[in-house]
């Protein structure tokens, strides 16, 4: 049940690959990084697989266990590749998935859906072709919208290793997969903003872009974060090394945390400092080459099992650069109010992101003038675990909310 339940996207069986394309675009750009002002340029746009007709999107759907009420159109699945830049400015290729539903005239409503945490390259939604990865897109796509799934970073076909958690270059990494998809299919100026876990933090940090005029054409149109740990260095992180949340996804997002940050604001030496035990070992696992399942296999069982003191006082007490990138991560929703239809959704129960991050994160709204809903979806679960339920059940909620008289 543990096993089952913990490490969110860590720990989803392994689904179908996608299939080879069965079409591919012409190339419209060499594939190597250009300058930042390339951003959002199509590289490649290359077609993973076809869902004909409603009946078989319902039976997709279905089959990985979400909701196909608002199924009304076959899907067409890219895989799009697209210059951006990685976290410190510098020129690179990202991936990520645009599904699209057959038939449908016009300019299309996009709504941009970021995806919860992974460890493995292909823990992205370019790269299933069946399952909880793709879901919700597949879900958005046959209801009539453009859906734009990022895979951030380092995942996918993107070149070296994931910033897990860097909401900046989350943020980077969405906003030019909505560009590189405007040069696939014409596309509104408003953008509805969703994503989950991970993706939730990341989906604020688009719309604060969007909101803020970042670019010269998408605007915000609707806000629908699911499951955030919108207060990742206070609420989150107290959470998780207080025992509050399940041990085994505590281990493991502790130990990325220090991975994953110390990559971009060198706060250790070696990874004895942090680590006890084979601390190479736990390091490594974390080089997108690992499976969720190998992580599990290869951390031990509870925090203090994993951390030294000096990883357990940096943790508890971060200082300098890993301090100031913590605020930032722990900031989306400080400073700012959406002026769009907003909700904030959430699962009670929920043992991976404390519900506390909510809270936080509507009353920071409200200081602002935006006073959100927080939309509980009750006790739904997906192989056991109330934190993947919450995507499933919020992404029915949220497309009926799109469909309905918005803006």
């Amino acid at each position: 049940m543990a096993a089952a339940a913990c490490a969110a996207l860590l720990l989803l069986p392994a689904a179908a690959a996608v299939p080879a394309a069965a079409a591919t675009t012409p190339r419209t750009a060499a594939a190597a990084p250009a300058a930042a002002q390339d951003r959002g340029e199509l590289v490649s746009a290359k077609r993973l697989y076809r869902l004909a007709t409603p009946r078989k999107v319902a039976a997709e759907l279905r089959s990985s266990g979400f909701d196909a009420g608002a199924v009304r159109y076959g899907v067409d699945a890219y895989r799009l590749e697209y210059r951006t830049v990685d976290p410190h400015g510098r020129p690179t290729t990202a991936s990520g998935l645009l599904a699209l539903p057959r038939g449908r005239e016009g300019r299309l409503r996009a709504v941009s859906f970021a995806h919860g945490t992974g460890s493995h390259k292909s823990d992205a939604p370019s790269m299933r072709g069946h399952g909880f990865l793709p879901s919700p897109s597949l879900t958005y796509a046959s209801a009539g919208f453009a859906a734009v799934a990022p895979d951030y970073l380092g995942m996918g076909t993107g070149p070296g290793l994931h910033p897990w958690m860097d909401v900046p270059s989350e943020t980077t990494a969405s906003l030019d997969m909505l560009r590189a998809a405007r040069a696939v299919v014409p596309l509104e100026r408003k953008v509805a903003v969703t994503g989950f876990s991970q993706g939730a933090s990341a989906a604020l940090g688009l719309a604060r872009s969007l909101q803020a005029g970042e670019d010269r054409w998408f605007r915000l149109g609707a806000l629908a974060p699911v499951s955030g740990a919108y207060d990742f260095g206070g609420t989150e992180l107290k959470a998780l090394l207080g025992g509050e949340l399940e041990p085994k996804s505590s281990v493991v997002y502790a130990a990325y945390t220090l991975v994953a940050f110390n990559r971009l604001h060198d706060m250790y030496d070696r990874p004895e400092q942090v680590f006890r035990g084979n601390a190479r070992h736990i390091e490594a696992l974390f080089d997108g080459r690992h499976t969720g399942r190998q992580i599990m296999a290869g951390t031990p069982e509870t925090v203090k099992e994993l951390l030294t003191d000096e990883g357990m006082r940096m943790l508890e007490h971060p200082t300098g650069e890993f301090a100031a990138a913590l605020r930032t991560a722990s900031r989306v929703c400080d400073g700012w109010a959406p002026r769009v239809p907003t909700r904030l959704y959430l699962a009670g129960g929920d043992q991976e992101a404390a519900v506390e991050n909510t809270a936080v994160c509507r009353a920071e709204l409200r200081r602002r003038g935006a006073d959100v809903p927080v939309v509980d979806v009750g006790p739904v679960d997906y192989e056991d675990s109330r934190h993947l339920g919450s995507n499933v059940a919020a992404t029915a909620s949220i497309v009926r909310w799109l469909l309905s008289d918005l803006p």
